[in-house]
């Protein structure tokens, strides 16, 4: 079907819906950008595992350092 049989208000009703679907998509794709760079979330996620891995880290420092000072 050619666009010169299509009656002028088809073409316009399907303009506007493909602009609200092309707004809808604009809008859940800058969401989810905003969600992926949102700072504050992605530390929140790796906060407890680093908390972990830093204390194990001084724990080994420091049973290292002791061990160096107290061996005869």
């Amino acid at each position: 079907m050619s666009s010169s049989n299509v009656p002028s208000y088809t073409l316009e009703m399907r303009a506007a819906d493909q602009r609200r679907r092309l707004h809808s998509s604009v809008v859940e794709l800058r969401s989810k950008v905003r969600e992926k760079l949102d700072v504050k979330q992605t530390a929140r996620q790796y906060v407890p595992a680093l908390s972990g891995a830093a204390a194990l880290l001084g724990m080994l420092v420091g049973y290292g350092l002791t061990g160096m000072f107290t061996r005869h």
